[in-house]
């Protein structure tokens, strides 16, 4: 689950990072009462959207009078901004930070992230901050100093210290001030079961402060059960209507180019499915795990969702009994094709538990289903399938 800078600013103040003042406006006339009650002469107008590369967008822009908080405001507002994290169609600005602005001394990055190649927590940092740190770690890998926290230890001031000299400072006090900050990331990053916290830039104001000019969380969706606050940060319009509807069902749905539809159980058999279609010359239309505990009638809404993909030229159904029994599977899909009245080529494969009953159900639906004998079968038939249908 991704957040908005603003409330990840929100997050970050609540466990004492420093951040500028701001204001959250939802209309051009918020947006100007926002400068005022913020007060000084100088404002930044940032577009509030899931995705980076704002500024080079047109999404971020600076306001030397009121005048100009409103035209800029009136600009971004209902704008779609395309960035290199969109994707072609852009997302629709619906909501403004207004922000105070502050003299810039240098610009860095900071970053939490888990490595899954050492299992442990690991710092980021560089001096080459406010620019896209992918392109930085292609170009000039060696200014990124990396950190790994043993989880045993937890994040110690030698940590701090290495992180702090690696991008360049000196200064006991900065060095100190900096080590602070690092540490204040990695105990929001634990404490709020983030999988990605990022800052970029990390400002040093001419003074000496540092402050996160900028802001990037993202959530593990396996922990907002107990990440009440954060669960209610989503903003439903940066989310898609089909993941939404999918979750209220239980289901894990991800909308994707391709024109064979997938209903599989389980995330690594739902991509390993993906990966064959595709092996087999075919493309997926979604990602779709109806997960261990479905009932006929999650498995009835995974159908209508797959349909309401109007690429999709034809349906394969991978199941593997253990939890999810075949014959649950079975009877959601005799009990969809039958309810949305499938036109399109729907290729089945079942494999575990109640198989042969689940096999049996379907046998006698009288419905046109293509049965295959392994998954390899499966994809080939439901790629000729959809090569008929195209």
């Amino acid at each position: 689950m991704n957040v908005h800078e603003y409330q990840a600013k929100a997050l970050m103040k609540d466990i004492g990072l420093n951040v500028l003042g701001g204001q959250v406006a939802k209309t051009v006339d918020e947006a100007v009462e926002g400068a005022k009650k913020l007060g000084g002469n100088i404002w930044v107008v940032k577009a509030q959207i899931h995705a980076g590369g704002r500024g080079k967008a047109g999404g971020v822009k600076l306001a030397k009078s009121l005048d100009e908080v409103k035209l800029h405001a009136e600009d971004i507002l209902g704008k779609t901004l395309v960035t290199h994290q969109t994707g072609p169609e852009g997302k629709k600005v619906h909501t403004l930070l207004i922000e105070e602005g502050c003299d810039i001394a240098h610009e860095y990055y900071a970053g939490v992230v888990l490595d899954r190649s050492t299992g442990k927590v690991t710092m980021m940092a560089s001096s080459e901050g406010g620019v896209e740190i992918e392109k930085v770690a292609e170009e000039t890998p060696e200014k990124i100093i990396k950190v790994a926290v043993d989880p045993a230890a937890g994040f110690t001031p030698y940590v701090g210290r290495k992180l702090a000299y690696g991008i360049g400072l000196k200064d006991k006090e900065e060095v100190k001030e900096a080590s602070k900050f690092f540490k204040g990331l990695y105990d929001l990053y634990l404490a709020k079961d983030c999988s990605i916290a990022e800052i970029n830039p990390l400002v040093k104001t001419k003074s000496g402060d540092f402050i996160a000019l900028d802001a990037k969380l993202n959530f593990d969706d396996n922990a907002l059960f107990r990440q009440k606050e954060v669960a209610a940060m989503m903003d439903p319009t940066e989310e898609s209507e089909k993941e939404l509807e999918a979750n209220e069902y239980g289901l894990s749905y991800i909308a994707l180019d391709g024109n064979i539809g997938c209903l599989v159980n389980g995330a690594g058999l739902a991509m390993g499915t993906m990966d064959i279609i595709k092996l087999h010359g075919g493309e997926p239309a979604n990602f779709l795990d109806v997960g261990g505990g479905a009932t006929k009638e999650a498995v009835q809404k995974a159908f209508s969702i797959i349909l309401s993909d109007d690429n999709v030229k034809a349906i394969l159904v991978n199941i593997f009994g253990g939890i999810m029994k075949c014959d649950i599977i079975a009877e959601g899909v005799v009990a969809a094709a039958k309810e949305l009245g499938i036109q399109v080529p729907l290729v089945v494969r079942l494999e575990g538990t109640n198989v042969a009953l689940g096999k049996k159900i379907l046998n006698e639906s009288d419905l046109e289903i293509v049965a295959a004998d392994d998954l390899g079968d499966a994809a080939k038939k439901v790629v000729e399938a959809a090569k008929g249908e195209a």
